[in-house]
């Protein structure tokens, strides 16, 4: 009987470090690098005689759009008095030269202000400020607050477990 018991772990030690597969080992196919080929076109519903023209979509031009001076101004204010969300931004742009500056107000109560400038030239530029705002400042009301004494621990007690050795 011993000997069917270290035939069987015998086998089961073989199948587990893989020298005996236990199930079909896949093996994909070998990838061949091919051109992709070159599929046929659907005919369209309605085909074109030979003796009519064959309307070929242009492709709109580049340049049609392109504006050599781009000029604007943009500029946006929030002021929410109820989250106290504070923000703003305007920007203007003539030509390759960017002026703008934007504002808002750090979870720490100061203002964020930064002025920034980008050309050709100089690149990008900012300076940023930081004043702090009286009206955010919060005070700390001291509030007291009585304890209540802690209630007295509970002890249980549990019978000694009967031993079963003597």
């Amino acid at each position: 009987m011993a000997y069917k018991f270290v035939a069987i772990l015998a086998f089961a030690s073989l199948a587990s470090g893989g020298v005996i597969p236990v199930h079909d080992v896949y093996h994909h196919a070998p990838v061949l690098h091919q051109a992709p080929a070159n599929y046929a076109v659907p005919a369209p519903a309605y085909a074109p005689a030979a003796h009519e023209p064959v309307a070929i979509p242009v492709l709109a031009k580049q340049n049609d759009e392109y504006d050599p001076h781009p000029q604007y101004k943009y500029g946006y204010d929030v002021q929410d008095a109820l989250s106290g969300d504070s923000k703003s931004q305007t920007e203007e742009r003539d030509g390759d030269v960017v002026r703008g500056e934007y504002s808002l107000v750090d979870a720490d109560g100061f203002k964020r202000v930064v002025q920034y400038t980008a050309d050709p030239e100089n690149g990008f530029n900012a300076v940023v400020n930081r004043v702090p705002l009286e009206q955010l400042k919060t005070v700390v009301k001291s509030v007291p607050v009585a304890y209540a004494q802690p209630a007295p621990a509970v002890v249980k007690e549990y019978a000694t477990p009967i031993s079963y050795h003597h």
